[in-house]
């Protein structure tokens, strides 16, 4: 199988598929990440995950591409290369596609109670594919920011975890029952919901919902969209 991505995130998946005994054909994501790849794992630097099309069918085993803490767009190159493309969502999907940072945000202004993993079969639109699994977490009313992203961090590994063998051992594995209850458009949170955000200011949950913490390091742009 083959990953795709970038981050700790990502490298913690590779590492539990390889701790599993299960192999790792190539992970492909930013040059300035392939110094995180373990001994023997082959690290594919680019920007495009498209223009890379032909290297990931040739190289993967089992015809599975995971798609885990990635900010490529997969176009039709992969997608028609007969792979099946599968990603960890940090967030509800339909209601919170794009960026999962930002759509955080938008939850907690709202008064969501709760968020989710979600995995699903990545097509042709952005988190738009047919959903496979969620893992849903509670969102504390009185939690910032950064304490709800580190935990959804921690369950979309266990998403994953959980998915793994499910997926590997089934090519036609459909998911978990009931898991695609609720399709539709949702909502789509990408650089303009991001530009949007300080026009919320006055809103009474704001401090908690833009409290970064430690996670301003990692999270350059909503950082600086939050000045």
């Amino acid at each position: 199988m083959i990953f795709v991505g970038e981050g700790a995130l990502l490298w913690r998946a590779v590492r539990h598929t390889l701790d599993s005994g299960r192999a790792v054909d190539l992970v492909c994501g930013p040059a300035a990440d392939g110094g995180a790849a373990p001994p023997g794992v082959r690290h594919l630097a680019a920007t495009d995950v498209n223009a890379v099309a032909d290297e990931l069918a040739a190289a993967c085993t089992d015809g599975l591409v995971w798609s885990v803490n990635n900010r490529m767009i997969f176009r039709a190159p992969v997608l028609s290369a007969g792979l099946r493309v599968l990603n960890v969502h940090h967030g509800p999907l339909p209601a919170y596609r794009g960026m999962p940072e930002v759509a955080l945000v938008y939850a907690m202004l709202g008064g969501e109670a709760e968020f989710a993993a979600t995995l699903h079969r990545v097509d042709e639109g952005i988190d738009t594919g047919p959903v496979l699994a969620r893992e849903p977490y509670p969102i504390g009313a009185d939690e910032p920011y950064h304490v709800v992203m580190r935990r959804g961090l921690q369950v979309c590994h266990r998403l994953f975890e959980r998915c793994l063998p499910l997926a590997a051992a089934d090519p036609d594995w459909p998911g978990d029952p009931g898991a695609s209850v609720g399709a539709g458009d949702g909502g789509y949170y990408g650089r303009t919901a991001l530009a949007r955000l300080p026009l919320w200011r006055e809103h009474p949950e704001y401090a908690r919902a833009t409290d970064l913490g430690f996670l301003a390091g990692y999270l350059p742009e909503l950082a600086e969209a939050l000045g």
